[in-house]
């Protein structure tokens, strides 16, 4: 048992005894007003309560006002579809299982919180229409569907009402010290790249750190329009000022890299950068209100400093100093930046200064998996084809909750690498909670006569799983268990549990996940590595299409989304491979100098067409372009990588004879950081560069 330790070892704590005393007291609300409504399946009201239950109220309400969407939307589908296919079973099966599968592709792709109405439309129609086929006798299209939308409506309400007024806990608070954390953890960063290079260790694990927070962040801060705390209203300006944090990790990265090919030269610099760094820290730590115009401000001594540096530097550090002054000079700003947005931020100003462009849009710049995406749509698809095909094959009249079970484990789970695991807790789960409801149906209940006694023998069993919820380890466990305790008491105003019905049920109820967990293990489900290596192709595919953008909104925006896929590749901690944690490691350096690519096109732009320069970086952009290719292919590219070397070189060569100084000294930066960070070649090779280079 997987779970005997942690649930064993599991000692509730004050919040979350509170936490399920509110949760617990809106479900019962919720089953009271569903049985004074007299609603057809009053557990669908309490059910829904348990479903979106959330120690934040703004989470819960988000999620609340999701499920409502996608509860219409599933309603208003089925209800369009029904009459017109209800009697051509294979076409209606077929149809259902496209429907789902298009609604869990879109959920898939959405990273942000808003994907739980797409999930929820596509299952949410499979429930409403297997019903009607079920109860067709007995109920009407219209009446079914609005009465599930009713039933869904009360259990919203009733969280919403008891989750904002007993001692709401808001993530706002949570969202401040995250985004604190993140910020200290950029500045210790600084220091220690600057300070002591040998902390390597301590530097991925902050960086690593930094890329997820931005992550986590980026997604709880879709839920701060719906609660009331310091920072309601403000997920537009905090997602901007986590744009600019995420450029500072690239910052950071590529000082890291400078710093490292200076010391395998010479470390006599070092004293000298102390006293740059002592400036720069002390310039930083001003905490006054910074003013739109004094973003672009460096410390007075910014310029003398590095100066001093150059000229103590052996010549063959010069240009990689200068690239380390570029690049600090652009942390200081980049600082400043996330400093003047989340001042504005904390006085309610959701506004940003008039010198920096946006780069949020109304579709996030996210990675987005659209491989994993097509997988899970198409075993959502298959998964519905056999559990329906059983169904009508067979003739079992509770064949339905089989059908009903499938669909809803086909889509709850599958934003995880391997949903498998999950969904066999699940399985067990559902074992555990037919027996609860054999005993609370056949040894409890029949002595309960009103409402109150109702709640008063739930309350130990609900509380308990409740108190699970807020421990990852532990919701497989809690919410599967209650939830399928609810759905097989089946709750109504005149309760009668039929044996024969009861056991049909159970059964259904294991079957359909049973299906879902073979399918998926054959169609959607990957081992860590495998995602990985997948999403180190798409990485390998970004860096090729910064080749060919021009610096800008829409190259920032691209690079977001880069170092957004680290910070997914950081969560992926259980890859077992060396190699590919090297990889993942890689992938971040080669990130931070994706912007000396689109350096290659400007500088394209400054120099004479016909200058015979030109024609050797449109090389080198080949050479790169075949290079990341090979890598994203997983291909062969030992041979390729000698080629781009050369071309480096010749580049390299060349930059002599350009005759702006200025051209010339900002191309030798970004071929050094292209040479550094993208070829990881480190400055031993320099001999090998110059050989290449007289050939």
């Amino acid at each position: 048992m997987l779970l005997t330790k942690p649930l064993l070892a599991f000692r509730p704590n004050k919040m979350d005894w509170i936490f399920a005393t509110k949760t617990f007291l809106a479900g019962m609300l919720a089953l009271y007003v569903a049985f004074s409504l007299n609603l057809a399946y009053p557990i669908w009201a309490i059910g829904t309560v348990f479903v979106i239950a959330n120690p934040y109220s703004g989470m819960t309400s988000s999620k609340s006002l999701y499920r409502v969407l996608g509860t219409l939307l599933g309603a208003i589908v089925s209800i369009a579809v029904t009459p017109l296919l209800m009697n051509t079973p294979w076409l209606f099966t077929f149809f259902l299982a496209a429907w789902v599968g298009f609604c869990l592709y879109i959920s898939l792709l959405d990273r942000t919180p808003r994907s739980y109405v797409s999930m929820l439309a596509g299952y949410t129609t499979v429930i409403i229409c297997y019903n009607i086929i079920y109860y067709a006798d007995t109920v009407s299209i219209f009446d079914m569907a609005i009465g599930r939308f009713l039933e869904i409506t009360v259990g919203v309400v009733c969280s919403a009402i008891v989750s904002t007024t007993i001692f709401p806990l808001h993530i706002g608070p949570v969202v401040e010290t995250r985004v604190a954390k993140t910020i200290q953890d950029v500045s210790v960063l600084f220091n220690q790249i600057l300070l002591d290079q040998k902390q390597l260790d301590s530097y991925n694990q902050l960086l690593g750190n930094i890329t997820r927070n931005t992550s986590d962040i980026h997604a709880m801060a879709v839920h701060l329009s719906y609660e009331k705390s310091n920072l309601q209203g403000m997920t537009k300006p905090l997602q901007e000022m986590l744009h600019q944090l995420t450029v500072l990790v690239a910052n950071l990265v590529a000082m890291y890299e400078c710093m490292k090919q200076l010391d395998q030269i010479d470390r006599t610099y070092r004293a000298p950068l102390e006293t740059a760094h002592a400036h720069i820290a002390e310039f930083l730590k001003d905490e006054h209100e910074i003013k739109p115009y004094e973003l672009n401000l460096l410390p007075p001594q910014f310029d003398s400093d590095f100066d001093a540096l150059v000229t103590l530097a052996r010549p063959e550090q010069v240009i990689i100093l200068n690239g380390l002054k570029m690049d600090i000079r652009h942390f200081i700003q980049n600082v400043r930046a996330v400093k003047l947005i989340w001042q504005r931020i904390q006085k309610g100003d959701d506004s940003l200064p008039e010198s920096m462009s946006p780069l949020s849009t109304r579709y996030p710049s996210l990675h987005r998996d659209h491989g994993m995406a097509i997988r899970g749509g198409i075993s959502a698809f298959i998964i519905i084809i056999i559990a329906t095909a059983f169904w009508i094959l067979s003739g079992w009249k509770a064949g339905f909750m089989l059908a009903e079970m499938a669909a809803i484990t086909a889509c709850i789970l599958t934003a995880m690498d391997n949903p498998v695991p999950a969904l066999k807790m699940f399985i067990r789960a559902n074992i555990y909670a037919a027996a609860v409801v054999f005993i609370y149906a056949y040894g409890i209940f029949p002595h309960v006569t009103s409402f109150w006694e109702l709640g008063l023998v739930l309350a130990p069993f609900i509380i308990f799983c409740l108190m699970l919820f807020p421990h990852p380890p532990l919701t497989g466990l809690g919410l599967p268990l209650l939830m399928g305790t609810v759905m097989g008491l089946n709750f109504q105003n005149t309760y009668a549990l039929d044996q024969i019905t009861f056991f049909d049920a159970s059964i259904g109820s294991l079957i359909g996940p049973m299906i879902s967990v073979y399918v998926i293990y054959i169609v959607r489900a990957m081992s860590p590595d495998i995602t990985v290596q997948r999403i180190l192709a798409m990485h390998y595919k970004a860096v090729r299409k910064a080749l060919y953008l021009s610096y800008g909104a829409e190259f920032k925006r691209h690079l977001r989304s880069m170092l957004d896929r680290i910070g997914v590749l950081n969560s992926k901690a259980a890859v077992q491979s060396k190699s590919l944690k090297k990889e993942i490691h890689l992938a971040l350096i080669e990130t931070s100098a994706v912007i000396d690519l689109t350096r290659l096109q400007e500088l394209i732009n400054k120099l004479p067409e016909q200058a015979p320069i030109v024609s050797s970086i449109e090389d080198l952009q080949q050479s790169l372009d075949d290079y990341f290719r090979a890598k994203e292919m997983q291909r062969p590219h030992a041979d390729i990588l000698q080629n781009l070397l050369h071309s480096l070189a010749v580049v390299q060569a060349a930059t002599d004879e350009v005759e702006n100084p200025d051209v010339a000294q900002r191309l030798k930066i970004s071929l050094n950081n292209i040479r550094s960070s993208l070829c990881h070649q480190d400055t031993g090779n320099r001999a090998e560069q110059k050989i290449l280079a007289g050939s």
